[in-house]
């Protein structure tokens, strides 16, 4: 499982980093080891992210190293401030895995991070 979550410098530049979300989304069907995705944004926050479930960690590695990926992150690393937390599960239940990403969403300021 993997949440981020990126809160963005400038108001202008969050529509544009949800759109490049949407981007992603399109493609994910086809990826290695993709079971699901939420994208989730908080415009007054100017804070935007997603919640995405990986059959395995190295389908997660995959995905983050992912070219287009790549390319995105680059494009706005400098535009704001990204948090990340990983953890693996037994058995995917959605209810408990929202319920452990809003959590993790509520906690502001930490650093990056992966999870047991």
């Amino acid at each position: 499982m993997s949440v981020t979550d990126f809160t963005s410098a400038h108001p202008s530049d969050l529509p544009e980093v949800y759109r490049a979300g949407l981007n992603l989304r399109r493609a994910w069907p086809g990826l290695k080891g993709a079971v699901g995705l939420w994208m989730w944004t908080k415009p007054l926050q100017l804070r935007s992210g997603s919640v995405s479930i990986w059959e395995t960690p190295e389908d997660l590695h995959r995905f983050v190293a992912w070219p287009p990926h790549v390319a995105i992150m680059r494009r706005f690393r400098n535009r704001g401030a990204i948090r990340a937390h990983t953890w693996t599960a037994h058995a995917f239940d959605p209810a408990e895995t929202w319920a452990r990403a809003a959590r993790l969403l509520a906690q502001t300021g930490a650093p990056s991070q992966t999870a047991p």
